[in-house]
Order: C-alpha cells, then sequence, then structure tokens
C-alpha cells in the first residue's frame, strides 16, 4: 500500500469485508514497537451493523403466500 500525499491509505477490499470496515468506519491507531494496530471502534447501538443490511435487503422477499399464524402452526407442528 501507498500513502497517499494527504496521508491516506486503501484498505483491500477483502479484509474491509472481513473485518466489516464500511465507509464512516471509526478506527482507532495503536503504535507498537515494530508497527501499528487499526482497530475499529465498536459499533454504537444506533448504527447500522450486517444484520440491518440483511434484514433490509430480505424484507418483503418471502413468496409463501401464508399468513403469520399458519406459519406458526406448521412450525409448531400443529394440525
Amino acid at each position: 500500500m501507498t500513502i497517499t500525499a494527504k496521508g491516506q491509505v486503501t484498505i483491500p477490499q477483502a479484509l474491509r469485508t472481513r473485518y466489516c470496515l464500511r465507509p464512516g468506519t471509526e478506527v482507532d491507531f495503536l503504535p507498537l514497537e515494530d508497527g501499528l494496530h487499526i482497530i475499529p471502534h465498536k459499533a454504537h447501538r444506533h448504527s447500522k451493523s450486517v444484520v440491518d443490511d440483511w434484514l433490509l435487503k430480505a424484507t418483503g422477499s418471502a413468496t409463501v403466500p401464508l399468513t403469520t399464524n399458519e406459519l406458526m402452526a406448521i412450525t409448531r407442528g400443529e394440525d
């Protein structure tokens, strides 16, 4: 990686995906004797998570024409 004149680096996509680093993610730099650790801040209660993104995509995707009560009866094994 190369540091730009503004002090920026591009984190490879594979690492951004693996560590859930999205635009706007805040990170801390932890200096070590032989380098740096980049540590993302813990997600705040109100920040979107991977699960939130998945739920947003999944909303409305069910194609089974059953009511909630019918699905629950099937889940419970009720006749």
